[in-house]
């Protein structure tokens, strides 16, 4: 009998300690949460596909060191109070004050989400599209004219005036700063014959969208005036070009030290994370320091080990779709490099890889009519005589065994009744010479994702339920 309650006994500590096993796993890899104990399906009431005018508050986000991160047409947008979420779909056409016409804006499929922060003395409140994917920051500059041609898009804010501020100047060239944006916007820099100062440029990927003018420093003010970097590095626009939503240009936070991360690691320490809310009426955050993450159950993968490395590079070893791992082979991904971006929507796929997450989802979808493609989305259905959708569920598994469930926000973007699979496909598997990258993790998938970025140890994480 003693026997018996012996085994009896140890059995249930096996099995107590196989549990705690489990639960502990499930921690390591960021999966103990309601979002991602989940099924392989979605089921959406085609209701929730309409905007919100109501804007909702993220009550998620360290105080210390945190922005406010707002989408640019949500009701929580200073730029769009009236405006619907449906006129994404147009280009903006607004008049201007300016003596000159502004340049017309490129059209904007997608969310864009800016901060704001101060610049100059006395400071000019300025909202930022921030960028994960760029490794300098740059507003535009009055006077805006570049060869005798008014070269600004439309912009919601005053544009900066550098005379207006008492503690801006030009970086004079050749000096380390001006020869460092070589590599952090890959164009080489020029000097003005007439005064010496240091001019930069930066071409962005994908959409046309540009910056050029004075490579430049001045007081930079984040979330209070004790908050502050004094000789702050930015470019200061004279002619820029781009969807950037009236917004007055790019909050910087690449990996290069020219990067606002890098110039505000004596601060922060080289460590940041955001949450990118589920819908345009709702907000999220933009943290820096470790103080924003150091309580959550973050599940991290590594970054690039490569010096030369412009973007945050991460290794994407499998795609799942309704809980079925896709048959692509692993030199898809490793051959593409994937990268991590806060300003590119869509995430982009090498082509053998999103051919496969196509068929697979198309062969989920076979109840829906498919409908005309969306612009660069070509898998898009009908929903107009549906009330409820069943959408499968579709996971990315990173390296370090990260898997992360897309949020069901993530997957359908469309207008109206019209929804699109919200990936798309590069013509190519390998990058072309002049292709930093093919593959990219793009921000319509990070929704709802705490992400987090620690430089130091070289890895980036995720969390569910980082907003609400």
């Amino acid at each position: 009998m003693a026997m018996k309650n012996s085994l009896l006994l140890l059995m249930l500590l096996l099995s107590s300690s196989f549990f705690l096993f489990l639960v502990d796993a499930r921690k390591q890899h960021g999966l103990e949460t309601k979002e991602a104990i989940t099924n392989y399906y979605h089921n959406l009431q085609t209701t929730s596909f309409q905007p919100s005018s109501i804007c909702t508050r993220s009550t998620k986000g360290k105080k210390r060191g945190t922005l406010e991160v707002v989408h640019k047409h949500g009701p929580c947008s200073t730029f769009n109070k009236v405006k619907s979420i449906r006129s994404r779909l147009t280009i903006n056409t607004q008049g201007s004050k300016a003596t000159f016409p502004p340049k017309p804006e490129s059209t904007d499929l997608g969310d864009i989400y800016v901060v704001k922060v101060g610049l100059g003395t006395p400071k000019k409140d300025l909202s930022l599209v921030f960028d994960t994917g760029s490794n300098i920051t740059w507003t535009q500059c009055q006077p805006c004219i570049y060869l005798g041609v008014y070269s600004c898009y439309n912009q919601q804010e005053p544009i900066f005036a550098p005379s207006s501020s008492t503690t801006y100047s030009n970086i004079s060239c050749p000096t380390p700063e001006c020869c460092a944006l070589s590599f952090a916007t890959q164009m080489i820099p020029s000097c003005d014959k007439s005064s010496s100062a240091c001019k930069y440029g930066v071409v962005y990927q994908g959409v046309r969208s540009a910056s050029f003018g004075f490579f430049a420093k001045d007081k930079l003010t984040l979330t209070s005036e004790d908050d502050v970097i004094d000789d702050f590095y930015f470019g200061c626009g004279l002619d820029n070009e781009g969807p950037f939503g009236g917004s007055a240009g790019l909050l910087g936070l690449g990996p290069h030290n020219l990067s606002f991360v890098s110039q505000s690691a004596d601060k922060y320490g080289k460590v940041f994370s955001y949450c990118l809310p589920s819908r345009a009426s709702n907000t999220g955050y933009l943290t820096f320091g470790k103080d924003g993450v150091e309580s959550d159950n973050v599940s991290y993968t590594p970054l690039s080990t490569s010096k030369t490395a412009s973007l945050y590079e991460l290794e994407l070893e499998a795609i799942f779709v309704g809980g079925k791992k896709l048959e692509i082979s692993p030199t898809v991904f490793s051959n593409a490099r994937m990268t991590i971006e806060s300003r590119v929507v869509f995430t982009r796929l090498p082509a053998t890889a999103y051919a496969a997450l196509r068929q697979a989802f198309r062969a989920e979808m076979t109840n829906y009519t498919l409908a005309k493609p969306l612009d660069t989305l070509d898998t898009c259905y009908d929903f107009s005589n549906t009330t409820t959708v069943t959408v499968p569920g579709i996971s990315m598994l990173w390296g370090g065994n990260t898997k992360v469930d897309i949020s069901s926000h993530g997957i359908l973007f469309g207008n109206n009744s019209q929804r699109c699979l919200a990936f798309v496909g590069h013509e190519d598997d390998v990058p072309r010479k002049d292709d930093r990258s093919i593959g990219i993790f793009g921000n319509f998938q990070q929704k709802t994702l705490k992400v987090v970025y620690d430089l130091p140890a070289g890895k980036v994480g995720f969390a569910y339920g980082g907003c609400e």
